[in-house]
């Protein structure tokens, strides 16, 4: 099973040019990072609204992600753009039916 999220922050409204800048970056970066599955910024329904989805092969590329010499920059500036914190969703994959019953129950 992947290990995916969906991150959801508001970006400052004097901030959103320089954001989309770093985000498209980031996104470029990402597709060469082993482990890396999806990543991709959306601008979302709400004003000054953004979301990422990531998702990667497990936890530990998650963190390489992270620790890539060409990310840590992208990552302070990316979060240096936003207003407050971000909200994370941890996403799991769908369980088949039989998965989901429980013992006894066939």
């Amino acid at each position: 099973m992947a290990f995916s999220f969906l991150s959801r922050f508001r970006v400052r409204e004097d901030r959103q040019d320089d954001f989309i800048t770093l985000a498209r970056q980031m996104e470029e970066l990402s597709r060469h990072e082993p482990g890396t599955l999806a990543y991709k910024f959306f601008r979302l329904a709400e004003p000054g609204m953004f979301a990422v989805h990531e998702s990667f092969v497990d936890e530990a590329a998650d963190q390489a992600h992270m620790d890539y010499s060409h990310n840590k920059p992208l990552i302070e500036q990316i979060v240096g753009c936003m207003e407050g914190t971000y909200e994370r969703e941890l996403l799991f994959d769908l369980e088949p039916e039989t998965a989901r019953a429980p013992a006894g129950n066939a």
